[in-house]
């Protein structure tokens, strides 16, 4: 099975640079609305929006892709009416690159409302209690309408932990459903990528690697991770899974969004990220500063009239002190999350682009610390 030669015209992706020191690599994916520069971070915009930020504020950050769920569009507006506005992109009004999210994950989170079985999966709706069915094949069809360069197949993400015979089970239902996914889609000018699943077991991961790397799908995601296994087991997973899959397509490391977990990986050989943590820790009054998490609540900060990084040049630093923006969650007042969620974004950028930095001069490495002025590579932060 090949990709199209439309698919893979449209659907580039070069390295441009490599670490002599780990498997670490820059590299360019080419959509039809833009282009992005690896390793990057991808903001989550589950409803077509990322809370509280504008595609404008958006892309002042440096993202360069962002995500919206399959599953949370469907419920509302549906996928109909976005398809009447021209596609996601002019709906919510952001001209770059997209990404939709199958609702797969929504198979796992959403456990307790849902039935599966080799079909598909069938949910309650939480606004509603109605049916709602969602096959490989819906799921494909609402991507579709939806329109973003990215659509995810849909897959059975099995909790952690699981035993070693139900993560098997979600494994074939999974590989089932992507060659479903594969035979039902059909925009070229969407790209389909395939997710490893596979849970905490290597024999199980190895297969399925080679599995979805088999069908020769213009990218490739590892999921099933930071589902409540031990961090080292992530890293382990990544670890084994990287070198398994094809070097001339990005790899997507699906739900990870912590500093130190994107360096370990990008040090393997990932390219994407995604998570909702930055903006979520900014809406509950937390920073991201110099590899720490600040609580601007606490009281320390009432009387600090300093930036809350001056080597940050996002809304909130360059216009607000730290005093300022207590004084804001200490009040309940909306700005407050919305400065922090741009902080929070603009740093995921920042450390995307200094690990390309650091790759290109030939200074990263898994415990890649660029705020720390004796770092190698500080000047790149």
């Amino acid at each position: 099975m090949t990709r199209s030669a439309a698919a893979a015209d449209l659907f580039r992706f070069s390295a441009t640079a490599h670490c002599p020191r780990t498997q670490a690599r820059c590299g360019v994916f080419h959509t039809p609305h833009g282009s992005i520069e690896t390793p990057r971070f991808m903001p989550v915009g589950t409803l077509g929006t990322v809370k509280g930020v504008t595609p404008a504020q958006l892309a002042a950050t440096g993202a360069q892709m962002v995500l919206a769920n399959t599953y949370h569009l469907h419920l509302q507006p549906g996928e109909a009416i976005v398809a009447e506005a021209g596609g996601l992109h002019r709906f919510m009004g952001w001209d770059g690159p997209l990404l939709t999210d199958s609702g797969g994950f929504q198979v796992f989170s959403l456990g307790d409302i849902n039935v599966i079985s080799d079909e598909g999966v069938v949910f309650r709706s939480p606004r509603d209690g109605s049916r709602i069915n969602l096959t490989p094949e819906r799921s494909m069809q609402i991507q579709m309408a939806l329109g973003a360069d990215v659509a995810m197949a849909f897959d059975q993400c099995p909790p952690y932990p699981a035993s070693e015979n139900d993560v098997a089970e979600a494994c074939r239902r999974t590989h089932a459903w992507l060659e479903r996914c594969v035979a039902s889609h059909d925009r070229h000018d969407q790209a389909l990528f395939g997710i490893v699943q596979g849970g905490t077991f290597p024999h199980l991961r190895e297969q399925a690697a080679r599995t979805v790397s088999a069908m020769d799908l213009p990218g490739i995601a590892i999921g099933g991770v930071s589902v409540g296994e031990p961090v080292e087991s992530m890293h382990q997973i990544v670890r084994q899974l990287a070198p398994l899959l094809p070097r001339d397509r990005p790899r997507y490391l699906m739900g990870v969004g912590s500093l130190r977990e994107m360096a370990i990986a990008v040090a393997q050989g990932i390219d994407l990220f995604d998570c909702v943590l930055p903006t979520r820790l900014g809406r509950h009054g937390t920073a991201l500063v110099g590899g720490e998490r600040w609580n601007l609540r606490n009281a320390r900060f009432r009387h600090d009239h300093s930036p809350l990084d001056s080597s940050c040049a996002c809304a909130a630093c360059t216009g607000h002190s730290r005093a300022y923006l207590h004084h804001l969650f200490r009040s309940g007042e909306l700005l407050g999350r919305i400065l922090l969620s741009l902080h929070n974004l603009t740093q995921l950028m920042r450390f995307s682009a200094a690990m390309a930095t650091a790759i290109r001069e030939g200074c990263f490495a898994e415990d890649f610390t660029p705020w720390e002025p004796g770092s190698q590579a500080a000047h790149t932060w």
